[in-house]
């Protein structure tokens, strides 16, 4: 089972569910912090890290005395990659994606396969699991090549012990929101009841709602704003998984870089029932 912890927008304690949920897992479970421009998730759980390895992905080099000129390659390249300049054939490594396209057609092999740095990805173990992150390159711009390297090997690991995944997921509802969530089989999305949770709450569930995964919602600092989130929530039959109510307590404690599932019994019962009904959530649908 893999579920993914998302929100339309950072800061509305995405993490924190995360971080709680993994705490009071009661199956072996890997915690995956899938934010690799800011990962966090280490802060609260303070994994043991085993190991760290650099992550590429494969870029085009050209070769000049082979290029005839033919412009394939650089008419394919949707992400102006690889140009011809006149006489020129000539790559910009920043500026591909690893889609692998080019190097598939070169007619006259006058591209061949270079590589360029994305960041690191690291694992180890945590109180209770697994843990595994990935974190990008300074200066990286593209953050969805490292997820899915880190999403290959969270796939190695529940190949190899079929465990479940904890993901969390980036912020807000591009390119890598959308390739964070897309595998897994529930998705629970972390809000406040602002104005601005609101809006990017919705936007969220239009995005993913065409990947037809079950979905619910956590309300965070329930008891602030209005009642928005809960009125769209009934109209688009979105059930409200828990809510994290509104308390300087609470606060303090994710300041402090605490699990709020172990801060007190209140606490910890309202994110082991997070985890049965997610659960269930993911039942109903590996038999729909």
């Amino acid at each position: 089972m893999i579920v993914s912890i998302a929100s339309g927008k950072g800061g509305t304690g995405k993490t924190t569910v995360s971080a709680s949920l993994a705490w009071v897992w009661e199956r072996p479970a890997v915690a995956v912090d899938l934010d690799v421009e800011e990962p966090n998730l280490h802060l609260f759980l303070h994994p043991d890290i085993d190991w760290r390895e650099s992550a590429w992905v494969e870029v085009p080099a050209a070769d000049l005395s082979k290029c005839t000129l033919c412009r394939k390659c650089s008419e394919l390249c949707q992400f102006k990659a690889v140009s011809v300049m006149g006489k020129l054939l000539l790559t910009f490594p920043e500026m591909c994606h690893g889609c692998g396209g080019c190097l598939a057609i070169r007619p006259e092999g006058a591209l061949s396969s270079g590589r360029r740095e994305l960041g690191m990805v690291e694992g180890g173990r945590t109180r209770n699991g697994r843990f595994l992150s990935g974190r990008l390159r300074v200066g990286e711009a593209m953050s969805p090549p490292l997820m899915r390297e880190v999403k290959r090997r969270l796939d190695v690991m529940l190949a190899e012990s079929g465990t479940d995944a904890i993901l969390d997921c980036p912020p807000g509802v591009s390119c890598p929101a959308v390739n964070a969530v897309m595998d897994s089989d529930v998705i629970v999305l972390v809000t406040e009841p602002t104005p601005f949770g609101f809006h990017d709450f919705s936007l969220a569930v239009t995005a993913f709602a065409p990947l037809r995964k079950p979905m619910g919602a956590v309300i965070n600092r329930a008891g602030l704003g209005d009642s928005s989130v809960h009125r769209f929530c009934a109209e688009q039959s979105i059930p409200v998984l828990c809510e994290i109510p509104y308390e300087r307590a609470i606060a303090e404690e994710y300041a402090a870089g605490n699990v709020l599932a172990a801060m007190n019994p209140r606490m910890e019962s309202v994110f082991a029932k997070l985890r049965d009904t997610v659960s269930a959530m993911a039942g109903e649908n590996a038999h729909a």
